[in-house]
């Protein structure tokens, strides 16, 4: 079913990634010209995430009618698995960003308790700087989810992805100036309109943008999922490097000093929880031989550097679900930092992430999150 109007102005928002899930959905990789070695060892930690999401929350896995037999194979039984056509399995970006109605500022009682947003999607940049050249399929995975939940569908012209945008639930909304101010997204539109556009879709009323997201994350132009996000009202969690030397640490340093100097929608001082990125971690000579580099996929040569980051994990029903890159005493100081920082929640590491991070992102771009609906009233 299609809304008509903005969301954010018929008493929606967007909720932080803490509150109630009722489900999560995970796409099924499988395109050789970005996962190596026909995406066989990247699989078998989609099953793994897929599986550990699972202690928390229900999961829908989905994959092409090619994979499906494999997919349902690799899947515990109690997870679903559906068929659906995809170009690849980002998820976060190419999912619907669920928005849920907030009591205090409906006065419709009929109205649907959860909708999502239909982005528009541009494979990351569109022909010349997108990732792919072919996103017919993924331009299509917000619409089939919410059709499969018939949850009400908001269209939306904008070019935007969900690992983009990083929300409090109380109106806070975290982005990058790298990625939504990119030309190969929206030229038409200077940074006030897309504030507008954003504030009237999401319920969103302050804005922090910090000018750049990880050092690396090309294949995305800086996400803020990979840089930056909110633990809690009042509190985010950065990418933080002590190295001089490591291009990142001026990125961290300038991040930095956005939040510190900043207030949220509430008007409270933000906390800042600094999380190590690990390595610098590059991409070997074998696994880039894995890939089938034909043109049709952005390259990936050896040697590029990996845009790994701690910050890209899932947080749900009282679970936090985390890469792991292979180096202890990293994995395990975000071990404790993650900890930390969510004690009321059960942290899992998944092993072997460095597989995700091969074909540009993590656990939370793989991911989409689909909110319960809110009981809560949020005061404006």
């Amino acid at each position: 079913m299609e809304m008509e109007g903005k969301p954010g102005l018929l008493g929606y928002r967007m909720p932080a990634e803490w509150e109630p899930h009722s489900q999560c959905w995970i796409g099924w990789p499988e395109r050789p010209d970005n996962w190596r070695d026909n995406a066989v060892p990247a699989q078998r930690v989609f099953a793994d995430v897929a599986t550990a999401l699972s202690k928390f929350v229900p999961v829908t896995v989905c994959a092409t009618a090619a994979q499906w037999e494999n997919a349902r194979t690799q899947i515990p039984n109690h997870i679903r698995v559906v068929e659906m056509s995809l170009n690849d399995s980002w998820f976060c970006d190419t999912g619907p960003t669920f928005v849920v109605l907030n009591k205090a500022l409906s006065a419709e009682d009929k109205a649907p308790k959860v909708a999502g947003i239909d982005w528009t999607f541009n494979s990351w940049g569109g022909v010349d700087d997108g990732c792919y050249k072919d996103w017919s399929h993924d331009s299509l995975v917000a619409k089939k989810i919410l059709e499969i939940e018939k949850v009400p569908r908001f269209p939306h012209t904008l070019i935007l992805e969900g690992g983009s945008i990083h929300v409090d639930g109380e109106g806070t909304c975290l982005t990058t100036e790298e990625c939504l101010l990119n030309p190969n997204r929206n030229p038409h539109l200077i940074k006030d309109q897309i504030e507008d556009e954003l504030k009237s879709y999401l319920g969103v009323r302050k804005f922090i943008w910090l000018p750049r997201g990880l050092y690396g994350d090309d294949d995305t132009n800086g996400h803020i999922d990979n840089m930056c996000c909110f633990v809690k009202p009042g509190v985010v969690m950065l990418s933080w490097t002590n190295d001089k030397l490591d291009p990142q640490y001026e990125r961290s340093i300038e991040a930095f000093s956005i939040p510190s100097s900043s207030t949220d929608a509430c008007g409270r001082k933000l906390e800042i929880i600094k999380i190590h990125v690990p390595g610098p971690l590059y991409m070997a000579e074998e696994e880039s031989a894995g890939v089938i580099q034909d043109g049709d996929a952005k390259p990936r040569p050896p040697g590029t550097r990996l845009a790994a980051s701690y910050v890209n994990f899932y947080i749900g029903n009282g679970g936090i679900i985390a890469p792991e890159f292979g180096d202890e005493n990293w994995d395990k100081e975000a071990f404790h930092v993650l900890s930390s920082a969510f004690p009321d929640h059960k942290v899992v590491m998944i092993k072997d992430a460095r597989e995700i991070v091969l074909a540009g992102g993590n656990i939370h771009c793989i991911t989409q999150q689909q909110p319960a609906p809110s009981s809560s009233i949020i005061n404006t």
